[in-house]
């Protein structure tokens, strides 16, 4: 979206963007933006609060005020509890029965990937499309990605030779989680079509190893206290 206004105002036309993620507008510098601090897939907040909505479109014309740019500016108010809980809010898987937690079993993020290849395959034959593919690693070779992940969740000295030269290691580790997180949502579509999303996003961070991985890295960072890391890790576990 910033790249979006970038180009519009090129051409002649005035543009607010309102964005998730401020790494991407403080690089891209779009000539107005404004950051809102909510889950992805919430741009505007609170679904169905209309006056919530209009504060923060308020605020992101507001940018509009100002007389040299681009403009950054920082939207104040957390929107609260919206949409899909975040993985630090899963704490606890079940079997469907609130009072019978599932008994923890080894972490095997690689023999997991394994597992659910089947159900992937079924659902990109079934519907022709996937969101997987950002890394440009075949899917078939994910096994590989879990390795190098487990490996940075120790250390930032890990690396991965298909690696584009051009991305940086931390960003290739968001890249990873995004194909990873993917394959394992469109996987448990096809294998439970009647799941809803919340369901899916619970199972995902609360009873996967896949899950428990992505989710060690983005603590890892944000102990680190480094800010350029720390933005890294935002977005990793949401």
């Amino acid at each position: 979206m910033s790249v979006l206004a970038r180009v519009f105002e090129e051409a002649g036309l005035t543009t607010v963007a309102i964005a998730l993620v401020r790494e991407h507008a403080e690089r891209v510098r779009p000539p107005r933006a404004l950051w809102v601090p909510f889950y992805f897939g919430y741009t505007m907040g609170k679904p169905d609060d209309p006056k919530f909505q209009h504060q923060v479109l308020a605020a992101a014309l507001a940018t509009l005020d100002a007389e040299t740019g681009p403009v950054l500016a920082d939207y104040p108010e957390d929107a609260g509890p919206i949409g899909l809980p975040q993985a630090s809010e899963v704490t606890a898987s079940t079997n469907g029965d609130a009072d019978k937690p599932v008994v923890s079993k080894p972490l095997d993020a690689a023999g997991e990937i394994t597992a659910l290849r089947g159900y992937y395959e079924r659902w990109q034959e079934q519907r022709g499309r996937t969101a997987v593919g950002v890394t440009g690693i075949p899917q078939r070779r994910f096994r590989g990605i879990i390795r190098f992940l487990e490996a940075y969740a120790e250390s930032d000295e890990a690396d991965m030779d298909e690696r584009p030269a051009d991305v940086s290691v931390p960003q290739f580790v968001r890249y990873c989680a995004d194909d990873l997180k993917a394959f394992c949502y469109e996987a448990r579509m096809a294998q439970r079509p009647d799941a809803s999303e919340a369901d899916i996003h619970t199972w995902f961070w609360g009873e996967t190893a896949v899950g428990a991985l992505i989710d060690s890295i983005t603590q890892r960072l944000n102990a680190t206290g480094d800010a350029k890391l720390q933005a890294t890790a935002y977005g990793l576990s949401r």
